[in-house]
Formats: structure tokens, sequence, C-alpha cells
């Protein structure tokens, strides 16, 4: 059987002071901004920006989202957000997450955290809605 492997999209990110909580590691929440800036730049280079879907009169908001924490981050680690295309239904759509950390001394990354998020489809007024089919093709296009 050919299966088709999934495309994974890096981004490279410095963790700021500002992310870092009272024990000098980075605040769990932040995790859901790095998701973002993956997805966002895998968006800007694959597919197109959210500025034009929006423009379209679309937005994607997240619907559900998970997390699993491995190992801490601390500030000024280089992480590295992988991005892939896990999923496309009739109205959503599925990005998962990893974010890692090349140690010194290591051939391999360590995985700090994994993750997932689902975005719907939705016209400005709410209304859930599938998107323009040019949009919709290049997804497809990188996803499973």
């Amino acid at each position: 059987m050919n299966r088709k492997t999934t495309p994974v999209f890096k981004t490279a990110y410095r963790v700021l002071y500002g992310d870092t909580d009272a024990g000098g590691v980075v605040y769990n929440a932040n995790y859901l901004r790095y998701f973002e800036q993956g997805r966002t730049e895998l968006m800007r280079e694959w597919i197109c920006s959210y500025r034009e879907i929006e423009a379209l009169g679309y937005i994607l908001p997240v619907t559900e989202c998970w997390a699993r924490y491995k190992a801490p981050a601390f500030y000024d680690d280089l992480l590295t957000i992988e991005t892939t295309i896990t999923e496309l239904k009739r109205f959503t759509c599925t990005f998962n997450y990893r974010v890692t950390r090349l140690d010194d001394g290591r051939t391999r990354p360590s995985l700090l955290a994994k993750g997932y998020t689902i975005h719907a489809a939705v016209t400005r007024e709410g209304k859930l809605t599938r998107l323009p089919a040019d949009i919709l093709d290049k997804l497809r296009t990188f996803a499973p």
C-alpha cells in the first residue's frame, strides 16, 4: 500500500522572557500561541494568509484544542514548531503540532509539547460554511 506522507511545515521561534512564568519556564498557555504561529506561517507559505481569507468574508475560529506537555522550555531557547494539516472535513480543518528543541550534545530534537487545533469555517455573521474551492483544493494538497 502506497501511503501519502503528510508534509511538515517548520517554523523557528526564540523564547522571549515574557513567555516564561515565575518558575523560569514557558507558561503553558503560550504553547497555544506557538501553535498559532506555526499554523499562521504554514497557511501564509502554502495556502494563503489569514488576511486574504478574512478579505473573502471568512474566519477560521478554533473550536477545539488539545496540548500535551512533555518537557519544559526556557527563556532564549530556540524552538522548532512543526505543523501539519491532518484532517479536512466538510466544515472543519485539523492541524497537528510538535514543539521541539535541539539540546547540546544531542543529534535528535527533544519533544517539548504536542497538540492539535480544530478550526471551523464561518462567515463574519457566524454561519458555518465551506471555504472557497480554491482554498480547499490547496488544503487538500497538504492533507493526508
